[in-house]
């Protein structure tokens, strides 16, 4: 299912939500500049290597110059291709606004961020031994979808549903489309226990603990924040 747009007015403009979505693709037209040498080496540097912010944890790397949990957030910036940036920000742009209207300008940057970093946490914790980088705004970016579907259960989406070879534009509610795409999550996340590393990670390309974590951590940490704090023209918080 590809979401298009939400049938969600927001009373304001979405500054940092349009400023994530311009820095995470000015960060990746900087990767397309970069020999495939140097992306990997950028991306060993940025990205979140598990087996070595394991290994940072108590040393005297987590002072230095580039302490590895920095990585935490600039791993966020980082995508490994045009559909994974593309499928991120359409994301972020179709959610982020209204979450951003909610809780404020500097409350949404503070929440986006530290989603994002638990989120990689939650997927560190389930392959802390693994080599491989983990990358993407993809965590972060699950946790506005948790806010949002606590939020705006009733908020109408736009989705075009595939039946067959032929894409349906659908409105479906947000409660039914999130909670669709969390329970996919969730069900990949648990599917990978017990294999030698991270599905996600190691053999899919896809940080599914990062995605179900990343969602579970919005759902707590909108709330906190001021997510349900009234204000007039609400409409769908009932």
């Amino acid at each position: 299912m590809v979401p298009l747009k939400d049938d969600n007015p927001t009373q304001t403009t979405a500054y940092v939500t349009y400023g994530l979505v311009a820095l995470n693709i000015l960060v990746f037209l900087y990767e397309l500049t970069l020999s495939q040498p140097q992306l990997e080496r950028f991306f060993q540097a940025w990205a979140m290597v598990p087996s070595e912010l394991t290994a940072s944890f108590g040393s005297t790397a987590a002072i230095a110059a580039n302490p590895e949990w920095v990585t935490l957030f600039s791993s966020q910036f980082l995508h490994g291709g045009f559909l994974h940036i593309a499928g991120n920000m359409l994301y972020l742009w179709i959610f982020g606004n209204n979450v951003e209207d909610r809780l404020g300008h500097v409350k949404f940057l503070i929440f986006y961020l530290v989603c994002g970093a638990l989120a990689a946490l939650a997927q560190w914790y389930f392959a802390s031994g693994s080599t491989i980088p983990s990358l993407g705004a993809s965590g972060a970016i699950a946790g506005v979808m948790g806010a949002y579907i606590i939020r705006f259960p009733k908020a109408r989406v736009l989705t075009l549903v595939p039946l067959g070879i032929i894409l349906i534009p659908f409105r479906i509610p947000a409660v039914f489309f999130l909670g669709f795409w969390f329970l996919m999550q969730a069900f990949n996340s648990i599917a990978s226990l017990g294999t030698p590393a991270s599905l996600g990670m190691e053999t899919g390309g896809i940080a599914y603990w990062a995605h179900a974590g990343g969602f579970l951590f919005g759902m707590v940490l909108g709330p906190l924040l001021g997510l349900f704090t009234p204000r007039a023209g609400d409409r769908y918080l009932r």
